[in-house]
Formats: C-alpha cells, structure tokens, sequence
C-alpha cells in the first residue's frame, strides 16, 4: 500500500450475510438510515438515486437536550457495479443542497471540500467481506470512529435480519 493510501479511512469488515443483503444497506434509503453514522446519531433524510450521476442527500442529526445538531452531506454516485463496488462524492452542505466549506463547519482547515467513498464487497460462503475507503478523511480523525460505530450497527442489523 502506498503512502496515499494510508493517510484515508480504511475499514475492512466481514459482515454474516450474503453480499445481497449488504449491499441493500447502502443502496436502500431506509436501510440506510437505520446504521449510518455514529453512535447518538440519527438519519432523518436519506435521499439516494442511486444510478450514476445520481444525486445523494442525507442528514446526521444529535438530539441533545439543549439542543439539535445537525449535519448536511450532498453526494454524486460515480461508479456503481451492483452488488460488488459502489463509489460516491460527498460534500457538506446546507438544508437546501449548496455546497458549503468544511471549516464552517468545524473541519481542520485542509478538509477536502469533496470527499470520496469506495466500498467494494465480495462473498465467500455466504459471508460478506466488505473494504471501505473514505478518500480525503485522514486515518488519525473522529471519521475512522464514526465509520467503525457505523459498520458496528451494519453487523447488528444485519444479525438481526
């Protein structure tokens, strides 16, 4: 692996579920929403065309008892190859869909403005080896946890099934 490679979020994961079924968690709106982000956090908006060029939205919000936090991503899908490698962009945004800076938001400065998600999958008797790269988030970030209590929700979900 070069040196690129490993300033990004790198997560491999086997899930106990047919690729199938893993794939629908990222492809499927409601699926979606039921494991994406960290703990704490919800979806209340998953918006996901999910053809190339395709426009995605969705919303991260914490409840907290002083108040609600919220953050916007807008995404495009670039390459999809169902049900082995899905690729998309992904930039914060506001509610309406604009594209704003990652240091409004209270990114380190040198955030990337666009980021860029890759997940391949593949099967081996019956179980579901999944890699995810997310380009553009360094490894040593609260991105890394994030992903990790994610997939930790994928893998009960899909227990669950």
């Amino acid at each position: 692996m070069n040196d690129d490679n490993n300033k990004w979020v790198l997560i491999e994961r086997v899930f106990d579920a047919p690729i199938e079924m893993v794939w629908q968690m990222w492809t499927d709106p409601t699926l979606f929403q039921k494991w994406y982000g960290p703990n704490g956090m919800n979806i209340p908006v998953a918006e996901m065309d999910v053809v190339v060029g395709g426009n995605r939205k969705i919303c991260m919000e914490m409840v907290r008892p002083d108040r609600v936090m919220t953050m916007w991503f807008l995404g495009i899908y670039k390459e999809i190859q169902k049900p082995t490698r899905l690729v998309y962009t992904e930039s914060m945004c506001d509610q309406d869909g604009n594209v704003i800076s990652p240091q409004s938001m209270g990114m380190p400065e040198g955030h990337p403005e666009v980021t860029e998600i890759i997940i391949e999958l593949s099967e081996d008797e019956g179980k579901t080896h999944m890699k995810m790269v997310h380009i553009g988030v360094p490894a040593d970030t609260g991105g890394a946890g994030g992903w990790a209590q994610a997939f930790d929700k994928m893998a009960n979900l899909l227990q669950g099934s």
